[in-house]
């Protein structure tokens, strides 16, 4: 192992982690040292390290030991890549994005290994098993990056499907933090054009009605679906959540009462307090919704009347002279 000034190391590559808190790393290094060196390639450019090196430079340590390789282009990327998700402090799009581009260099360099598209793990158990027993240039791409995160084998692959069939909108969408992972899921069992004409329609949707609209698609069309979900009326995105949260809460109260659990904590008259809020709010969301029930009934009723002529004084009159009779 040979040291180097890191103004002589070049650092080029799109994945170093060069602009990230790097606190902690630093009063690790000031207290045992630099414990991995960084790694080069033969033209002095990063390959990995990308922490370690912004934390010496911030520390004002001038040189640092280097490990010295010699690969190909796609080997370089590859340890480049290896090392960001091992380490798990990507976000999920970039985690995604690398899982994709390390597949695709690992199944290149390995051409005997077991292809992505091979790996049935939806039906068969013994495939979400890690074959540790292969040979490493046998495994799949999947099978050794589940050793090496912790991550199941179906994790990661829903995690390469949403990169690699995700429409340039979805993944903006999911950058931002717009879409969630099981949203995406449903999407991308569209085709990538298809996703783009009905992402603004859907982003705010739930992944259950997106899955519903998605089965529709297949049936009736893109354009058919939009203007069908276009034309419903819409619910607002309060509504939805506590609709959700109705539901965890029923599921909560009925346990409750069923074992008859008592709160005795010493918080409990802050607890009740919230309690009774939360009942008087509710009562107040039943009577609006109970109102405006009562209110659409009426005017269809009304309208209705005006639409068909219906004579109430006939009516009125034959059910008094019923009466008397």
């Amino acid at each position: 192992m040979e040291t180097m000034k890191l103004d002589q190391i070049k650092v080029k590559s799109s994945y170093l982690r060069t602009n990230t808190d790097v606190e902690k790393l630093k009063k690790s290094i000031e207290t045992v040292g630099i414990i991995q060196p960084l790694v080069i390639n033969g033209n002095n450019e990063l390959i990995a390290g990308g922490r370690r090196y912004s934390a010496l430079k911030a520390l004002g340590i001038e040189e640092a030991p280097v490990h010295k390789v010699h690969k190909s282009n796609m080997e370089q990327e590859l340890m480049s890549i290896d090392e960001n998700l091992v380490r798990m402090d990507l976000n999920k799009v970039e985690f995604e994005m690398c899982l994709a581009r390390g597949r695709e260099i690992y199944e290149e360099l390995n051409p005997m290994a077991t292809k992505f598209e091979e790996e049935d793990l939806e039906n068969n158990k013994e495939d979400n098993e890690i074959k540790v027993d292969q040979p490493n240039d046998r495994r799949s791409f999947i099978d050794l990056t589940a050793e090496k995160t912790g991550l199941s084998k179906k994790v990661i692959k829903s995690a390469i499907d949403r990169d690699v069939k995700s429409s340039p909108k979805v993944k903006e969408l999911r950058a931002h933090g717009e879409l969630n992972a099981s949203q995406t899921n449903e999407l991308i069992k569209l085709d990538p054009q298809d996703q783009e004409k009905i992402i603004d329609v859907v982003k705010n949707k739930s992944a259950k009605e997106i899955k519903d609209m998605v089965k529709y698609i297949k049936t009736n069309g893109v354009e058919e679906a939009v203007e069908k979900t276009l034309s419903e009326p819409q619910l607002p995105t309060e509504y939805k959540s506590l609709r959700t949260l109705t539901k965890r809460m029923n599921k909560v109260a009925a346990k409750v009462l069923l074992e008859e659990f008592v709160y005795t904590d010493e918080d409990k008259e802050k607890f009740l307090k919230e309690l009774t809020t939360l009942q008087n709010n509710l009562h107040q969301i039943l009577t609006i919704n109970n109102e405006r029930s009562s209110n659409s009934f009426e005017d269809e009723t009304e309208e209705y009347e005006e639409t068909n002529h219906v004579d109430h004084s006939y009516e009125s009159t034959e059910n008094v002279e019923e009466t008397a009779f």
